[in-house]
């Protein structure tokens, strides 16, 4: 069984689905320290062919270090959904896009958490994966264990033999530490192409001549058919 892990973000980029999609299991680090000014409560959107913040505001003020227990500011869901339609309107694919974040900003609650895992959920269904996931708040003991040993403690729990990570950990993990437990250690490294983020006024095309990368799951979205996407859920090498 294959294993991958990582904290719940908001609207991740496309590799975080890529490292969804190529595991059995998927392990939501729920019970992780939330880090201010981090990528769990934002991304970035095209706005006029720039990198705009598209993100929740969360309450600080000397409150729990978990994601799990963090709560969002309020929020106008028709004021961020005004700025993806003014960003997005002439893409090919926005009523789909709008419709499912749509959805998602629909949430009731205030939890940070409940929310970014309904996003999960959204996204992995719009994208067909069908990976398990589960919180590791869901591993009795393993918020007390250090850094490598809670990916041993998933990998013993669910009986796995290989673990991926996202790319940025390579300097963090040994893969000869990860062999010693008998957990394959490997590093997904996203080989996605390029696509056009060309919008279209009638016959007038304006920006996106020149890809921008590393934006929020949403662009891509907004760019390209579900059938596509799903194909470049695989455009990936493993290291």
């Amino acid at each position: 069984m294959t294993i991958a892990g990582n904290q719940p973000y908001f609207f991740p980029y496309f590799p975080y689905w890529q490292l969804i999609a190529a595991a059995d299991v998927f392990v939501v680090s729920d019970d992780y320290a939330y880090i201010k000014a981090g990528w769990v409560n934002r991304n970035r959107i095209l706005v006029n062919g720039k990198p705009h913040y598209f993100r929740l505001d969360v309450k600080h003020s000397g409150g729990p270090r978990f994601i799990k227990d963090k709560k969002i500011v309020p929020f106008d869901a028709g004021t961020k959904l005004r700025t993806l339609e003014m960003a997005y309107h002439s893409a090919p694919y926005f009523a789909q896009g709008y419709q499912l974040t749509e959805r998602i900003l629909s949430y009731p609650g205030d939890d940070l958490l409940g929310i970014l895992e309904l996003s999960i959920n959204e996204i992995c269904n719009y994208l067909g994966i069908q990976t398990r996931l589960v919180r590791s708040s869901s591993f009795a003991g393993n918020a007390s264990l250090r850094r490598e040993e809670r990916i041993f403690d998933f990998c013993r729990t669910l009986g796995a033999d290989r673990y991926i990570n996202a790319i940025g950990g390579q300097a963090l993990y040994s893969k000869e530490e990860f062999r010693r437990e008998g957990v394959e250690l490997k590093f997904l490294q996203s080989t996605m192409p390029p696509y056009s983020q060309a919008l279209r006024f009638r016959r007038r095309t304006t920006w996106g001549r020149e890809f921008v990368k590393d934006l929020s799951v949403l662009d891509a979205i907004m760019f390209n058919s579900r059938e596509a996407l799903h194909d470049m859920l695989g455009a990936y090498r493993l290291i």
